[in-house]
């Protein structure tokens, strides 16, 4: 999605540095968003192929643009722990100060309580807010009470054809794009610590405004090979911190959809972020701060540039 000078939002096809509005593309069916387009994606893709292939329509350059986030989903579903070594950092990082266990007995601990998830087929997710979206070179506002804010850079599928308990040899079908996401998080509040037995609280550790920067667009997934073989980075500041491959998932793409849909009605437009690997903020001991600047690249999905201000009080 895309916004001009006054403000007026359309679903854009993007070729080169080359935007066409599709809202006045008939063969499109004349969207008024993306989402409208992931509604009928099974007849609206052959006609977006003819479209980027028709030099004489009125292409209008990217610059002078606004990119806004690429699809506004009904349902934002998110997992956690799904790359192997990122779970061991966490769980290392997380440590009970009592825990007598050397570094070492941790990390192979972790990693064989791993290894049972994977084998019990048992993703872990959980449901975010579409509210917590903004855009892929948007400002993130970093709120006055979060303390200790982090990095998760993630590859998302979004969902076209409805998905109800498919399975996972189905699953992909029901995939029309992918994205990326930038799925915030407010580490001080991931745990309740006035009541331990309850767990985590992803309400308000994940949902502040902004907090999850998405795009900046969705690539058709035609034109991604492989979901498991793809390169998720992050630089802060221009540091690389964050660069792992989706090989390493425990649980790959079609297996979180699928799980996704046991429970739950996926629709089109919805969005399944599948974790984040190794290298946030609580690895490196350096949390997000007013003036950083976060650049976040999946293979072949572009790259999103986000700028994190203080919130003013």
């Amino acid at each position: 999605m895309f916004a001009d000078a006054d403000g007026a939002p359309f679903p854009g096809l993007v070729a080169g540095d080359l935007v066409l509005d599709l809202g006045q593309a008939p063969e499109a069916g004349n969207p008024s968003t993306t989402r409208d387009l992931l509604e009928r994606w099974e007849e609206t893709l052959p006609a977006l192929h003819r479209l980027a292939e028709d030099g004489d329509r009125p292409w209008r350059p990217l610059e002078g643009l606004r990119t806004l986030p690429p699809v506004e989903p009904r349902q934002l579903l998110q997992s956690g722990a799904n790359y192997r070594q990122h779970v061991v950092d966490l769980a290392v990082a997380h440590r009970s100060p009592d825990d007598t266990r050397t570094v070492e007995q941790a990390r192979a601990d972790v990693a064989a309580m791993m290894d049972r998830r994977a084998a019990e087929d048992q993703p872990y997710m959980f449901i975010g807010l579409p509210s917590s979206i903004t855009g892929p070179y948007d400002d993130v506002v970093l709120p006055a009470w979060c303390t200790k804010p982090d990095w998760e850079l993630e590859l998302v599928a979004v969902i076209g054809r409805p998905a109800y308990r498919v399975g996972p040899e189905e699953a992909l079908a029901h995939v029309a794009a992918y994205t990326i996401a930038n799925d915030l998080t407010a580490r001080e509040l991931v745990f309740r610590m006035d009541m331990p037995e309850i767990g985590t609280d992803w309400l308000r550790c994940k949902n502040a405004p902004g907090f999850t920067p998405l795009g900046p667009y969705l690539v058709p997934a035609a034109f991604v090979t492989d979901p498991s073989d793809l390169q998720v980075t992050l630089k802060l500041n221009g540091e690389t911190m964050q660069d792992e491959s989706t090989k390493d998932m425990i649980f790959d793409v079609a297996r979180m959809v699928s799980y996704a849909s046991q429970t739950t009605r996926l629709l089109p437009g919805d969005l399944v972020l599948t974790g984040s690997p190794a290298g946030n903020g609580m690895h490196w001991g350096r949390l997000l701060r007013d003036g950083d600047v976060m650049d976040g690249t999946v293979t072949g999905l572009g790259t999103q540039r986000t700028r994190c201000v203080a919130e003013e009080q």
